[in-house]
């Protein structure tokens, strides 16, 4: 169903009981639709209701309009139950709505800053990985600054491990290896991440900031912006702790990402 009105007892709206995805949707194709879709699919899993016929959710993108846009799938329990207690069977209700988009082509080719953040995710395995609507970790991180030249918050688990932008994995290069975070704890498994991780060989792992500072190149992507090199990482006082010089070899990734997402190759 397209963008409707939401009843007050709506579990989405009461307590983030639901899930959602944002797709980049070119002249009626979804970019990396299989890997949204299957998304979808694991969070209502999770969380323990229907997701919504396949067929149905096929439909869409031809339905977001023409040019460069963005599709944003909401599925929720629905109504009913008694406070946490969820009702049963659910009856799930899902929205959806698009809009003209355009990604930053200047930060493909200059780079970005990012700040690590005061605010630390909580551990929760049976969330992990999922896109929820509960995202208030995120808001709260998102609220720590308002400098335009930041473009993104690093935010690390309660452990001191690294996991995530506020709204985009992380990748870097150590040594001769590619890495990401691992995400079996907390944090949002991208699709554009997953998409990587089948096609490069990229290792998930388990590591602090130092892991980030000693890195030769550092990334950040998803499945609407593609991906940004990084050259300046700052503290939360905005100190700098580490510069890197965007170059050639930053190339590579990007291209790899920008051909499932049909945006430009660079370099």
């Amino acid at each position: 169903m397209r963008d409707a009105d939401v009843p007050f007892d709506d579990r989405g709206l009461a307590y983030g009981d639901g899930v959602f995805e944002t797709a980049l949707v070119r002249d009626g194709r979804a970019m990396l639709w299989d890997y949204h879709l299957a998304r979808l699919a694991r969070g209502c899993e999770r969380l323990g209701f229907a997701c919504p016929d396949r067929d149905e959710l096929a439909a869409l993108p031809a339905l977001a309009g023409p040019g460069q846009r963005v599709l944003k799938l909401l599925v929720t329990r629905g109504s009913g139950g008694r406070g946490y207690l969820a009702p049963q069977p659910a009856e799930p209700r899902w929205r959806w709505r698009s809009a003209a988009f355009e990604p930053a082509p200047t930060r493909w080719a200059q780079g970005v800053t990012l700040r690590l953040c005061r605010l630390t995710l909580g551990r929760q395995p049976a969330l992990a990985g999922i896109k929820h609507l509960n995202r208030l970790e995120n808001v709260l991180a998102r609220r720590e600054w308002d400098d335009p030249e930041i473009a993104e918050g690093v935010l690390c688990d309660e452990g001191g491990n690294v996991i995530e932008a506020t709204c985009m994995n992380l990748f870097w290069k150590h040594g001769e290896c590619l890495e990401t975070p691992a995400l079996d704890a907390c944090g949002v498994a991208g699709t554009l991440r997953e998409a990587l991780l089948e096609r490069l060989p990229i290792a998930a792992v388990t590591a602090g900031v130092d892991r980030l500072l000693e890195a030769e190149e550092v990334w950040v992507g998803n499945s609407l912006q593609g991906v940004w090199p990084v050259r300046r990482l700052l503290d939360p006082q905005g100190r700098e702790r580490r510069v890197w010089t965007v170059s050639e070899a930053h190339r590579a990734l990007q291209n790899a990402a920008h051909e499932l997402l049909g945006y430009p190759r660079l370099g």
